[in-house]
């Protein structure tokens, strides 16, 4: 097992819609780099049921997963395994019977309580696809909430998707939070008749309820801000894609969404995995991974990109 000195962890959590689009490449690229520069990192496949994120790291199944955590009780620090990587230690995700919606609500709080209580500077999330609500609860958590896409129609599709799900999922929580449990939900059920056709106009029709709703969301969602990030960019015009889904997400969802970073394409990441090499180790002066680099840098200062036409 890891160990780790005790500090406050600062967690991130990786998403995308759905599998496929590279999260956990990325995740376990930037989870090595912190690693490499001196920052103690714990990585959670959190994908239920399907976890691979090893096989980024060049490792094997591990023995133990949140299987031990949710069936034997054991404390999540325990069931740290070495990743290879100085550093850096790794929690895979339930590889027998689990699945996202198999966990009760008590689990999952208990898991939160554990993932805030890791002795670590940085916990890294890997969220495995769908929008069941204990996938977005999970994505919630994250301190950085990152989202990653390909340039593709039905990948961006999805990502919408999903963001939209997980803003409707953070505005019903924050205001049950102060006993308006069910204003939302009434207000998306009669859309029609009320004329809102976008979270936005959701948005601004329950800040016309009352001023304490309007000051509640305000104070609230103030500084509720994702991170996107585009993957297997192959040329310009791919790369300013990420300009437009930042300005939709303000248009449409009331949500404000930095562009964190993009990483072009390259044949060798398939190489790695095949060959159970770790990307920013066998290809660390690759275009690919000063690119990584930059996103993390840019995810640890709150830093974005934008690109011009």
């Amino acid at each position: 097992m890891a160990s780790f000195k005790k500090r406050h962890s600062e967690i991130w959590a990786v998403g995308g819609g759905k599998g496929g689009v590279g999260k956990s490449f990325i995740l376990s690229s930037v989870g090595s780099h912190l690693a490499l520069q001196g920052k103690q990192v714990v990585l959670l496949d959190a994908d239920l049921g399907g976890a691979n994120l090893h096989t980024f790291l060049g490792m094997n199944k591990p023995a133990i997963s949140l299987t031990d955590f949710f069936d034997d009780k054991l404390p999540l620090s325990e069931l740290i395994v070495d990743s290879g990587v100085d550093n850096m230690g790794l929690l895979t995700g339930a590889i027998r019977s689990l699945a996202p919606n198999g966990i009760k609500h008590t689990q999952k709080l208990k898991l939160f309580r554990h993932i805030e209580e890791l002795e670590t500077e940085y916990v890294l999330i890997d969220l495995g696809g769908g929008i069941h609500f204990n996938t977005l609860d999970t994505f919630l958590l994250a301190d950085k909430m990152i989202m990653v896409v390909v340039p593709e129609i039905i990948a961006i599709e999805n990502m919408y998707h999903f963001l939209k799900n997980v803003f409707y999922r953070k505005l019903t929580n924050t205001l049950s939070a102060y006993g308006l449990k069910d204003i939302v939900r009434k207000a998306w059920q009669n859309r029609s008749e009320l004329n809102i056709t976008s979270l936005k106009e959701l948005v601004d029709h329950l800040k016309g309820l009352s001023k304490r709703v309007e000051d509640i969301i305000n104070m609230e969602l103030s500084n509720f801000t994702v991170y996107i990030v585009l993957n297997q960019i192959r040329n310009h015009q791919e790369i300013i894609i990420g300009n437009y889904v930042t300005s939709v997400c303000m248009k449409y969802f009331d949500l404000k969404a930095e562009y964190a970073g993009y990483i072009e394409y390259d044949s060798f990441v398939s190489r790695c995995i095949n060959e159970r090499q770790l990307y920013m180790k066998a290809n660390s002066s690759s275009s690919c991974a000063k690119e990584i680099k930059r996103l993390t840098r840019n995810l640890l200062e709150g830093k974005h990109i934008r690109i011009g036409n």
